[in-house]
């Protein structure tokens, strides 16, 4: 009877290693480390009941994912933020001069926001009018023919899209009238 003959070199044996376990160890590691970085380096190490002296020049903000001033979304009340979300909502589908979105935020046929709320929304937006101007003049331009005077004109007017004169006019320019 032939007995079979041990392996040379036996496979090595995993130690702790079943279904990715020993990966999910590497990852909780790693995050403890991260955590521990962070806390030190906002002061969470200290023990000495201190305040910690800042010696940079750039801004320090109370927690480390709050974004600087420039960057936070306006506080507002829960109107004018509803009036600024309607805002970007008509803004992202069809071009708007300032004051024909205060107008149609604002009227009673449009979204009945308060005249203030609408404009607060307004002016928290982060919009060139001159582009909207130009995204106006195209979409006039798609449906009818326009001369250039006439384009202006109804990009200016107070009954039709009530840009400035001067975004007007360089919506014309930019367009090719």
């Amino acid at each position: 009877m032939t007995y079979p003959q041990p392996l040379q070199n036996p496979p090595p044996k995993r130690h702790g290693v079943r279904n990715g376990c020993l990966l999910g160890f590497g990852i909780v590691a790693v995050a403890v480390i991260v955590i521990g970085v962070l806390a030190s380096a906002l002061g969470g190490g200290q023990t000495n009941g201190s305040t910690p002296q800042v010696t940079s020049s750039a801004p320090v903000y109370a927690s480390p994912v709050q974004a600087p001033p420039s960057q936070r979304a306006p506080i507002g009340t829960v109107s004018q933020r509803n009036a600024l979300g309607s805002a970007q909502d008509y803004l992202s589908t069809q071009a708007f001069s300032k004051a024909a979105l205060i107008d149609q935020l604002s009227s009673k046929s449009g979204e009945g926001f308060p005249k203030a709320d609408a404009v607060w929304a307004v002016d928290h937006l982060n919009v060139s009018w001159f582009r909207e101007a130009v995204k106006s003049a195209r979409e006039y331009l798609s449906m009818q023919s326009f001369s250039r005077s006439g384009l202006i004109d109804q990009l200016s007017s107070p009954y039709g899209a009530q840009f400035t004169v001067a975004q007007a006019t360089y919506a014309a320019n930019k367009v090719g009238l």
